[in-house]
């Protein structure tokens, strides 16, 4: 009796053990995804300053298409090898002059948590509009 009951408790740790390794993983791809995002917000700042510090994606489609937006572009192909998903989209408010702001997503596939969301990352930058 002694023995199943220690050989339950070895499994529950081995169980233990083996999640806690999975979340150590995902905070790994977490943190690779908040540089990703932060290089991606430093490139909007280049674009900005290229710009004479007015913004420059006041067309909201100027971003889907690429339009003057060369860093954001090397960004997606720069970290394209390490997440499936990444985008900039802009969320300016069209009728504000001082509105310069973006949403980052960033995403990747990790099949070992099937069903569960951890791997969706969104950032907002905000970049001074005038």
């Amino acid at each position: 009796m002694a023995l199943l009951v220690l050989v339950f408790g070895l499994l529950g740790v081995a169980a233990m053990q083996l999640k806690a390794l999975q979340s150590a993983h995902v905070s790994y791809q977490r943190s690779i995804a908040a540089v990703a995002a932060q290089d991606a917000q430093e490139r909007l700042w280049v674009e900005l300053g290229e710009h004479s510090r007015v913004c420059p994606f006041k067309d909201p489609d100027a971003l889907a298409g690429g339009i003057g937006l060369d860093h954001v572009n090397d960004w997606g192909d720069a970290w394209s090898p390490h997440f499936n998903q990444l985008e900039v989209q802009s969320s300016l408010d069209v009728s504000s002059d001082s509105e310069c702001g973006f949403r980052i997503f960033i995403g990747w596939q990790d099949e070992r948590f099937v069903g569960e969301d951890v791997s969706n990352l969104e950032f907002l930058a905000k970049l001074p509009g005038l």
